[in-house]
């Protein structure tokens, strides 16, 4: 979900990774790369290669299924908040 998010804007892996560490999400190089390939081969992500730098790298997008999916799991994440809420507060009834 946080990959989804924060690659609305194009970006590539490292970048994802400073991405989500400073937001507080600790993820490790050798987790978060072959979770994009996967992201990418399930149709979420869209992948192309930036070739005008030194070194040639893969940027990423949230591509419109994406877009789906992380609405999704947007709305499913609220209704768990306002769930555990209600049970926090004492509410749930």
């Amino acid at each position: 979900m946080a990959s989804l998010a924060a690659l609305r804007e194009p970006g590539y892996g490292y970048a994802l990774l400073q991405t989500l560490s400073q937001a507080g999400i600790a993820v490790d190089a050798n987790t978060l790369y072959p979770l994009l390939r996967r992201l990418e081969e399930q149709g979420l992500l869209t992948a192309e290669w930036d070739t005008t730098a030194s070194r040639p790298r893969k940027i990423y997008r949230t591509g419109p299924e994406g877009e789906r999916v992380l609405a999704a799991m947007l709305a499913d994440l609220d209704a768990l908040r306002t769930s555990v809420n209600r049970l926090t507060e004492g509410t749930a009834s």
